[in-house]
């Protein structure tokens, strides 16, 4: 997977060209926290993007172990209809195919348990991928807000803006703490 990715410079540079311009000087305290909003985006795209690979690695690993595990399955019935048909001829059947199928089935029970664990972790890392990838798209409506207190000057955009950035920052941590 891809990290989510919304080109925020432009915005970033605009609000920073209208702080310098401008004579208030709430304009520059808007420039900061958009600024350090835009670098805890930037972290939470990145640990979300990490968490989405990993979490498809993990998938991947446990798909392969169930076709192990299917694999070792086949082997066990192509046995054991061997085994049968032995049998029902009145042929001896070796013990050595009669330990070879034991052993098929301690090792698609060892895989299976394997294949589990790799998927509830996968699970557990696109869980987090999903919880940081709302931090990113809260800090993302953030800066553009942001952007719209600066360029309508009303403060109440600020503190809407800030308010999502505390929002970011509560999926971020919580991302973190998973």
């Amino acid at each position: 997977m891809e990290e989510p990715e919304v080109p925020l410079e432009p915005v970033q540079e605009h609000i920073e060209k209208h702080a310098h311009m401008s004579k208030e000087k709430w304009v520059s305290a808007v420039a900061l926290s958009t600024a350090i909003l835009a670098a805890l985006a930037a972290i939470a795209s990145l640990l979300a993007g990490d968490h989405a690979n990993e979490g498809m690695l993990s998938q991947i690993k446990s798909s392969d172990q169930w076709s192990y595990y299917q694999a070792k399955g086949i082997k066990a019935g192509l046995l054991a209809s061997k085994i049968d048909l032995l049998r029902a001829v009145g042929k001896p059947v070796s013990g050595e195919d009669e330990t070879k199928l034991n052993e098929y089935s301690k090792e698609q029970s060892e895989i299976r348990e394997k294949a589990e664990v790799l998927e509830k972790h996968a699970e557990s890392l696109i869980c987090t991928h999903v919880i940081l990838a709302r931090s990113v798209t809260l800090f993302q409506i953030a800066i553009a807000i942001g952007a719209i207190a600066v360029l309508t000057a009303r403060r109440a955009f600020w503190a809407f803006s800030l308010a999502l950035g505390v929002g970011g920052i509560v999926f971020l941590v919580q991302g973190l703490l998973r």
